[in-house]
């Protein structure tokens, strides 16, 4: 008798964890994505921001799964789904065809109407995306040293994140840091120390998914290492000079998009119903309306909770879901067929401002300062794969938390038209 099929869709956080939790089940693992590395987004802006090097928050999918006989790792796209015919359908012309489908398919850059606005401001979801973040910021340093016209000059040395989420905080902060501290001495004709660092948020906080008071800490917090805090004006305008906010126009060398996402086009894929950023409409234990063999997780999916809100886009959640998913495959595979509601345990919202100083709510009790800040640290290197990378991003943050010099400024990926 052939063993039940099993395709998924997505390595990251919701798709690996899914593998993993299951082992020993009998069945055959199609692990489906277009990248063949695993990535540790939470830490991604610190690929952007020098801290960082890539190898240290990835790692190869096929790595990870080499004793899993059961699994077959595929490097490929999807293109869509097909549910009559049970078939996942791949980039060439290629079909899958499965028993359960799990799509773990994640987020990509949502820019509210305005895709045009891209290229100017790159978002950050991939090793690709930091890279290319990284490569802007630090050439636009390297333009203003051989700049002579003062307007261009402070033009270039003017960073600007749109966005006041966790991501955009940490980005201006790290950013902040860069610019005073590891870059400071080493130009001979600007001052880094001088350069402007822009954080736009629309609303009316920062971290608005916090408390009120831990988002007044965080803008405090930002402020007191130079970034400049502007709330309660949206970006109207973006282009290759800056942005307009407010009314106001802003010259910027860099601008990175940091305000928002959507989910990925699993939902076109299916037909299902979706939220207004895509997320597919899930049932309550995960399954696409309509279609009992498949199910959705992470970020692609739009999942209530019982104290009202939304289940968030974190790592924590996409995980809790592939378990979850897991445990309802292997009860159906032992003739259980009954619905089990999937239900998100929070392990509380965390989000860093610059090297010592951070906020976390873990909903019974909130924290601020280097005391959350090493929490923040000592809880993701715990999250980390390996004990080679867990060690070397600790050194990497002792070094940068001692000296404040950052170590992953390379440059690369450009042509001579770039510099």
């Amino acid at each position: 008798m052939a063993l039940h099929h099993v395709v998924v869709v997505g390595a990251g956080f919701g798709g690996l964890e899914f593998t993993r939790a299951m082992a020993g089940a009998p069945v055959r693992i199609n692990l489906i994505d277009r990248r063949n590395h695993h990535l540790f987004q939470p830490l991604l802006y610190q690929v952007a921001t020098t801290s960082l090097a890539t190898s240290e928050i990835a790692w190869p999918v096929r790595h990870l799964l080499r004793n899993r006989k059961d699994v077959t790792t595929l490097l490929g796209s999807v293109t869509g789904v097909d549910p009559s015919g049970k078939r996942v359908l791949l980039a060439g012309g290629e079909a899958l065809a499965y028993d359960t489908l799990v799509l773990a398919t994640g987020a990509r850059h949502a820019y509210f109407g305005h895709d045009e606005w891209e290229p100017f401001a790159p978002g950050l979801k991939t090793l690709e995306d930091a890279t290319t973040i990284r490569r802007r910021i630090l050439l636009a340093f390297e333009r203003a040293e051989r700049e002579s016209d003062p307007d261009k000059r402070r033009a270039l040395m003017t960073l600007v994140i749109i966005g006041g989420g966790p991501t955009g905080v940490e980005l201006a902060g790290t950013i902040a840091e860069l610019a005073r501290d590891t870059l400071d001495g080493e130009f001979r004709n600007i001052d880094t120390t001088a350069a402007r660092v822009v954080l736009i948020e629309a609303g009316d906080r920062v971290l608005s998914n916090f408390r009120p008071k831990l988002s007044a800490y965080a803008k405090d917090a930002l402020e007191k290492i130079g970034v400049e805090v502007e709330l309660g004006r949206a970006v109207s305008e973006c282009d290759e000079e800056g942005v307009v906010f407010g009314g106001e126009r802003l010259n910027a060398g860099t601008i990175i998009w940091a305000a928002g996402v959507a989910a990925s086009p699993a939902a076109e894929w299916l037909g299902a119903a979706a939220d207004r950023v895509g997320r597919i409409m899930v049932e309550p234990d995960l399954t696409v309306p309509g279609q009992p063999d498949i199910f959705a997780i992470g970020d692609t999916v739009h999942v209530e909770r019982k104290e009202g809100g939304l289940v968030p886009g974190v790592a924590p959640a996409a995980k809790q879901q592939g378990w979850h998913v897991a445990g309802t495959v292997k009860a159906r595979l032992a003739g259980d067929q009954a619905a089990r509601p999937f239900v998100y345990k929070s392990d509380g919202d965390l989000a860093t401002i610059g090297k010592r100083a951070a906020v976390i709510d873990f909903g019974w009790i909130s924290l601020t300062g280097r005391l959350a800040w090493w929490i923040w640290g000592i809880a993701h290197i715990y999250f980390l794969i390996g004990l080679r990378n867990r060690l070397a991003v600790s050194l990497s943050w002792l070094w940068i938390y001692v000296s404040g010099q950052r170590s992953a400024r390379l440059i690369t990926q450009g042509d001579d038209e770039d510099s």
